[in-house]
């Protein structure tokens, strides 16, 4: 396990956390300060058929790792964060102690700190880095925990939105590895309505001239305002928009017009556009039908799961519609469906509110203590 000794960035967050951020009363106390870690594998063989010369996956731990190796649970990343992203879920009066509990928050393939088409060498470099799968970034995090940290059972894995599609894939790829999974505002398959509009939002990047086929020499910056705008339109309910409810985020924005504007123009900090479009398509390809074993069929995968699991939707999630996770339920044996009762849209899945906040650690808490 190699500790980085550059400073944590900050955090990275998709707007579920950064545009949602709570009012200075309201916010609760930063848990305790993280460790970074890297771990690098050398000839990553990749779903593609691409194989990486060096695949990092950066990731942070919380709390210490005891003596039996038994008390790990497992927080993979979603679009674009780093680890920070489940900060909401830890520290005293939330779902996760520390001081009990060690805690593994890993970062995809993509997010520009793991392996990234903007920190890869050629001849992987920009557009030319591999499209990589969910399954993909469980295999390199299977790994993390096997041969870096000798860790060999979880008590439990827990994700949000591509976390949570990490969670899934996890409990068809290792169905026993861990005790129990929990999954917000996220599905076992991106569905076809889900492609298409992910779809658009690729469209609105690679159209700007700027972009060059993804060998672009400045960021093509009206792409990038033009994704933002199509982005920010799914991410929360229709209601939400109607009851001014970004008044509650803690924006210093007076009109909807100052709203919009700000967050269309600085919706992920930095991002690279190429990183973007991977982490898009990683999503895309989400699909635990198309496990080594079942022949695309995702209800025969989702028959498969053997742990108590824990699936959370949020109510009025416009990215992974409630619909899909109550069809997908009633396929999973041993699944506890508990929406989450929200205008806040796919955000309430990350805790974007102090009801939500509320809601998720309690449910979540209880369910981690009893198996259900």
């Amino acid at each position: 396990m190699k500790r980085l000794t550059i400073p944590i960035f900050v955090s990275v967050i998709l707007i579920a956390q950064s545009a949602m951020t709570l009012k200075a009363q309201d916010a609760p106390a930063r848990p305790g300060s993280p460790e970074q870690h890297e771990f690098t594998i050398a000839s990553f063989h990749t779903e593609s058929g691409v194989t990486l010369p060096q695949a990092r996956v950066v990731y942070g731990t919380y709390g210490r790792l005891n003596a039996a190796k038994d008390n790990v649970v497992l927080l993979p990343s979603h679009y674009m964060a780093n680890f920070h992203g489940y900060e909401w879920l830890i520290g005293p009066g939330r779902a996760l102690d520390a001081s009990r509990l060690f805690l593994v928050a890993t970062e995809l393939f993509g997010n520009g700190r793991s392996s990234s088409p903007s920190n890869t060498p050629e001849p992987f470099h920009g557009p030319r880095f591999p499209v990589m799968t969910i399954r993909d970034n469980v295999e390199a995090v299977h790994r993390l925990l096997t041969e870096d940290l000798k860790v060999t059972h979880l008590r439990a894995i827990i994700g949000f939105s591509m976390g949570a599609q990490q969670a899934f894939q996890w409990a068809v790829s290792y169905p026993n590895f861990a005790d129990r999974i929990v999954a917000t505002s996220g599905t076992a398959k991106t569905y076809p309505h889900g492609i298409v509009r992910l779809e658009g939002q690729i469209a609105a990047i690679t159209t700007d001239p700027v972009f060059q086929n993804g060998d672009y020499t400045t960021p093509p910056a009206k792409g990038l305002e033009a994704f933002a705008t199509v982005w920010l339109g799914w991410l929360f309910s229709q209601e939400w928009w109607r009851r001014e409810l970004w008044r509650q985020t803690g924006s210093t924005a007076t009109t909807f017009e100052q709203f919009f504007q700000y967050r269309r123009t600085h919706f992920i900090p930095d991002a690279d556009a190429n990183n973007l479009i991977l982490q898009m398509r990683t999503w895309e390809k989400h699909d635990v039908g198309m496990t080594n074993g079942f022949s695309g069929d995702v209800e025969r995968a989702l028959r498969s799961i053997k742990v108590p699991f824990l699936y959370m939707p949020s109510e009025t999630d416009l990215y992974f519609p409630i619909g899909d996770a109550r069809y997908e339920a009633a396929y999973i044996p041993g699944v506890s469906l508990v929406p989450i009762p929200s205008l806040w849209g796919h955000t309430a899945g990350a805790a974007s509110n102090p009801a939500d906040a509320k809601f998720l650690n309690e449910t979540i808490g209880r369910f981690l203590s009893s198996g259900r």
